[in-house]
């Protein structure tokens, strides 16, 4: 590109989604510049320097399309990627129509789509720069002796052929010489493979410079044939009169295959080769439009792979593309080829079945899909199981538009992942209920920080022998102003999809952080906090230095600072994992491997980092009085710990049986409703100067969830 290809401006009014962007491109090379509105935008852009833009069509000065054309006029030649809602994509459809290179819905926003978005996009400026500038060079060598050039008497037998020529048709100038130029230029229409009309014969019979029509071929004399653009022209003697006829032609093969190449990009995905979601609608309007013709139904499914972001955070997302490539073959595969099948983005793809028999054909596709997908992926030694949920919609008895189409099925997937995954279901009209709520759910959580509605609950951990409140675990909640406490296993996993757990995760460290420092400065015994890290928040390569800013700026010695990690967490790219233990070892901070026996550790692992405490899982915990196995695990974790030096915490104790079994194996913490529920700061204050004493019973509060 002309202008610097590291710097994006980003126009968006939204703060969150702008800090959201901005923390998703922070590990790419590129420099982000953030404006609010078109006005400063356009002032930017026009101080040059600026090598992509992305753009939010709704600003506060300008709404809609208007935004793009306002943009687009002062910056054509800078690619512009549209941030799009799911409502608004036809708006960003038109906005590449009118020069936009591509659009991302907001809800793929992570760190691996949007910059492959970014790059993708810039690479296609950059090769329709190319095919600009290939045209440019062909207009240029018309004027010159580098294209063909071939002459002919008024007869139109060959009189000249140049060097170029010579290669073209196949014909040396000595042997071509006389010959009719009909004989030595084999010119065929691409379209009809019939023999066209000799440009330079038109040329000599009309006394006028032609050309030929854009899609001809030239057939040289072995065979090869080559597209060639040309410009025919009479030569006439000092009288005036015609006395032959002079061609200059080129050989635009390149060219057409470029242009070519770029309609296919343009409707196609680039990993898999697949329609993309612009095609699809297209193929979908149209195969509707012969169904209701003639009198029978298609079925829609929206399919979306199974925890697919595991495996690409724990083998890479070269692997990660790898094995899409392979699911795209197989779905190609398993149906029929009147069938169509499309990439929607992610790991999410879209099956079009035309002229179904019936909605029981349409399970039966779904069902052979499920099974297809399930056989293990092999992959550089790696057997990778994936399995899928699908949405299934029906035209016309759902719904008689592309789009809400596309809609209901997705929706419905969206049902067929809470029956448990690897399933399919129908699309209902009551899913759109649901669909709504989640929807207008994830828009509430995207302001949330900004509005402060979260809060900190703290669970006491108490030493089982002292009964000693020993530290306290921070749980998000969330204080939403309409819906009251939303629990966190139903905003956590939207957090989790649209990009939010590493500033939730920010928040939640530096507001235990402070809540700690505050019990010391009013003269209770140092109370370290923990803290549960997500994935997200672990592989963002900013995390240790915003963990030790947190600390600092709190003046909190980082020993009271306890963080917690699923086992799924540790074993995500475990060759990496290591380092960044060491990292937060370094700090000060202690480790805590949470859910400990509900994941796939190993003791190779507990030797090689460097945990603190082990957390035995609630769900061995609750059963260790009635279930001998679960009693047995128990007593192994315990033991376990001891021989590693490990300090060992039982999670969910709710009863007197659970506390004493524990306290006779020398279990070192307990943490459960037996001793106290998650509670806002000022309750585990007033625990802290009350304690829990050694007969504590039960408390009557509210179940744990």
């Amino acid at each position: 590109m002309s202008d610097n290809q590291d710097c994006v401006l980003l126009i968006e009014n939204d703060p969150a989604d702008a800090s959201l962007i901005r923390g998703i491109l922070a590990t790419v090379p590129v420099d982000v510049e953030w404006v609010r509105e078109r006005c400063d935008g356009l002032e930017r852009l026009s101080r040059r320097g600026i090598g992509a833009v992305m753009l939010n069509l709704f600003l506060p000065d300008s709404q809609g399309i208007t935004t793009f054309d306002e943009v687009f006029a002062v910056a054509p030649h800078i690619p512009i990627l549209i941030l799009s809602d799911l409502e608004r994509e036809d708006l960003s459809a038109q906005c590449i129509q009118r020069g936009a290179q591509d659009y991302v819905l907001k809800r793929h926003l992570d760190r691996y789509w949007l910059p492959r978005a970014l790059r993708n996009m810039i690479e296609r400026k950059i090769l329709k720069e190319a095919l600009f500038l290939e045209k440019e060079r062909a207009q240029v060598m018309l004027n010159s002796i580098g294209d063909a050039v071939l002459s002919t008497d008024v007869s139109g037998n060959v009189t000249y052929l140049n060097g170029v020529a010579e290669a073209m048709t196949g014909w040396p100038w000595k042997e071509a010489a006389g010959r009719p130029a009909t004989e030595i230029l084999k010119i065929i229409d691409g379209s009809t493979r019939e023999s066209a009309r000799n440009p330079v014969e038109l040329a000599i019979q009309e006394n006028k410079t032609v050309g030929l029509a854009t899609n001809c071929i030239l057939v040289r004399r072995d065979g090869y044939e080559s597209g060639i653009e040309d410009s025919s022209a009479p030569i006439h003697n000092r009288e005036g009169h015609v006395t032959g006829g002079v061609m200059v032609f080129h050989d635009v093969s390149v060219a057409r295959a470029l242009a070519l190449q770029m309609s296919h990009l343009s409707q196609h995905d680039c990993l898999t080769d697949l329609p993309n979601r612009i095609l699809l609608k297209v193929l979908l309007s149209q195969a509707m439009a012969l169904a209701r013709r003639h009198d029978y139904r298609l079925a829609v499914l929206f399919l979306d792979l199974d925890r697919f972001k595991n495996i690409n955070e724990a083998l890479g997302h070269v692997m990660g593309d790898r094995l899409l490539k392979m699911v795209a073959a197989r779905l190609v595969a398993c149906l029929r080829g009147s069938d169509i099948v499309s990439r929607e983005g992610a790991d999410e793809f879209v099956v079009m079945l035309s002229d179904i028999r019936g909605v029981d054909h349409a399970a039966e596709v779904a069902k052979k899909i499920l099974s297809d997908l399930m056989v293990p992926y092999s992959i550089d030694h790696h057997n990778l199981d994936v399995t899928a949920s699908i949405g299934i919609s029906i035209y016309p008895d759902d719904f008689e538009d592309a789009e809400a189409l596309l809609k209901a099925a997705d929706t419905a997937t969206s049902d067929a992942k809470k029956q448990g995954r690897n399933n399919y279901q129908f699309f209902r009209s009551d899913m759109n209920v649901h669909a709504r709520e989640r929807q207008s759910l994830e828009s509430s959580l995207r302001h949330a920080l900004e509005r402060q509605e979260f809060v900190v609950h703290y669970q006491p951990k108490i030493n089982l022998e002292t009964c000693a409140i020993t530290g306290a675990e921070a749980l998000i909640r969330w204080l939403h102003p309409d819906r009251g406490l939303v629990p966190p296993g139903q905003f956590l996993p939207i957090a989790e999809e649209c990009g939010l757990m590493v500033p939730i995760g920010q928040w939640i460290t530096r507001a235990a952080c402070m809540q700690a420092r505050a019990w010391m400065d009013a003269g209770f015994p140092a109370v370290p906090v923990a803290v549960n890290i997500s994935a997200a928040e672990f592989r963002n390569d900013g995390y240790i230095a915003d963990l030790k800013a947190i600390l600092t700026d709190v003046r909190l010695e980082a020993r009271y600072l306890e963080i917690e990690l699923t086992e799924t967490v540790l074993m995500q790219h475990s060759e990496t994992t290591a380092s960044i233990l060491q990292a937060l070892k370094a700090i000060g901070v202690r480790l805590a491997l949470d859910d400990f026996g509900t994941g796939y550790s190993s003791l190779s692992y507990l030797r090689r980092f460097p945990i603190d405490t082990l957390k035995i899982d609630r769900s061995f915990v609750q059963e260790i009085t009635g279930d001998a196995n679960d009693a047995s695990i128990i007593k192994a974790v315990i033991g376990m710990g001891q021989s590693l030096k490990l300090r060992v915490t039982a999670e969910g104790v709710e009863t007197h049986e659970q506390f004493t079994f524990l306290q006779d194996r020398h279990c070192d913490e307990g943490q459960g409703y037996y001793f106290s529920p998650p509670v806002v700061a000022e309750q585990f204050t007033e625990l802290l100067k009350s304690g829990i004493g050694r007969s504590r019973r039960p408390l009557a509060l509210a179940s744990p969830s």
